[in-house]
């Protein structure tokens, strides 16, 4: 059974090669976009609450360069990397949810990772992805998935059949080995570029590396190349790793935030018309603490960030039960406390983007989920 295909790409040819893969006609012009933040991503930093009276003390130098941003919603201030995600929350174009959860209380990451990706209340208590169900519910045969990854995330596994498009040339690294050599050769003039280089590769593969902006964006224009067209991908999952931020958040965040919006902007802009049709998700296990750590980092949380973005997202607006940050309000006396359910939302997003019966997707999608699906949160 094939699952995979494979590519051999190098330096900035990756750029501008435009693979194909040979699918059926869709049956729709909607496209999603999944992308996971793996390692839990700092909601806190990336959508600050610097309004709550609390924030600015629990975070210290690392809320430094947040408090004077301008606000959105009278209460929070995008991060500085996110300028483009910001121009399209100006046109409507993007939607925050904050203090969103999983069904997941506990802070392993395997174990919060496989609560997102499969929908359920508990790690490991379905075999199969929400992404793969919601194939299912769609008309006719012709929507195809498609996980940017070496092998098929868990999002994606179930009983209809998907692809994952990723290079396997490069050897698996870990986000702090590949800064410490982008360190080492950042004054070298001839290994500084060859290096460069090969990270954008790297940004190919299951890991997006969103550490280097060129390559992100490099890796934005490549999942636009596998969704153009009638016969393009229309469900695609892209995983992303380096968000576990325990020491030295400021500069890490800042360079994955970077790559972030690089590759967003890169989709939006390699997509062209058919980002109408478009909805990208962002979301990640389970948020950080609300306090800073004596090394200069955030630790396993709960409550995080998500976002909505693409061209059917009815957003420039930011939707939240903010429940504060005081010393009374934090969960478990630590953390941001979950006030939205995470599954409820995307249920909602999901419906509303594809023209799906909530009540019906809603259960087959996320089985483990709480609440009700959130409406209006895309335009039909």
């Amino acid at each position: 059974m094939f699952d995979r295909r494979q590519i051999l790409i190098g330096g900035t040819a990756a750029a501008l090669f435009a693979p194909r893969i040979a699918f059926a006609r869709a049956e729709t012009e909607r496209r999603l976009v999944f992308l996971i933040q793996r390692g839990a991503a700092d909601g806190l930093a990336t959508l600050a609450p610097t309004g709550d009276p609390a924030y600015a003390a629990l975070r210290g130098d690392l809320a430094a360069d947040l408090l004077d941003r301008p606000k959105l919603g009278g209460m929070f201030a995008l991060h500085p990397a996110l300028g483009q995600l910001g121009g399209l929350y100006g046109k409507g174009e993007a939607l925050f949810a904050h203090a969103v959860a999983s069904p997941y209380r506990d802070r392993s990451h395997f174990d919060g990772q496989n609560v997102l990706e499969t929908g359920g209340a508990r790690p490991y208590d379905r075999k199969d992805g929400w992404m793969n169900r919601l194939i299912g519910l769609l008309p006719g045969p012709g929507v195809k998935g498609l996980a940017i990854s070496a092998t098929i995330p868990t999002a994606l596994r179930g009983d209809i059949q998907v692809a994952s498009y990723a290079p396997s040339n490069l050897p698996d690294a870990s986000q702090d080995l590949l800064q410490r050599v982008t360190m080492l050769y950042e004054g070298d003039p001839q290994l500084h570029g060859l290096w460069n280089e090969a990270l954008q590769t790297r940004a190919m593969a299951g890991d997006l590396g969103l550490g280097n902006a060129k390559g992100a964006a490099a890796a934005g224009q490549l999942i636009a190349s596998l969704m153009a067209g009638p016969e393009g991908a229309r469900i695609v999952m892209a995983e992303s790793n380096g968000w576990d931020t325990h020491a030295g958040q400021k500069v890490r965040l800042n360079n994955q935030l970077t790559g972030l919006d690089s590759l967003i902007a890169s989709l939006r802009d390699n997509l062209g018309a058919a980002w109408k049709d478009t909805l990208v998700i962002v979301a990640t296990e389970f948020g950080r603490t609300a306090a800073v750590n004596g090394t200069g980092g955030t630790d396993h949380g709960t409550a995080s960030l998500a976002m909505l973005i693409g061209g059917t997202v009815a957003g420039g607006r930011i939707v939240s039960d903010w429940p504060g940050l005081g010393a009374a309000q934090l969960y478990e006396g630590r953390d941001l406390k979950p006030t939205t359910s995470l599954d409820a939302m995307l249920a909602g997003a999901l419906a509303g983007h594809f023209g799906l019966d909530p009540a019906h997707a809603a259960p087959r999608l996320f089985p483990g989920g709480q609440g009700k699906p959130i409406g209006g949160l895309v335009r039909s």
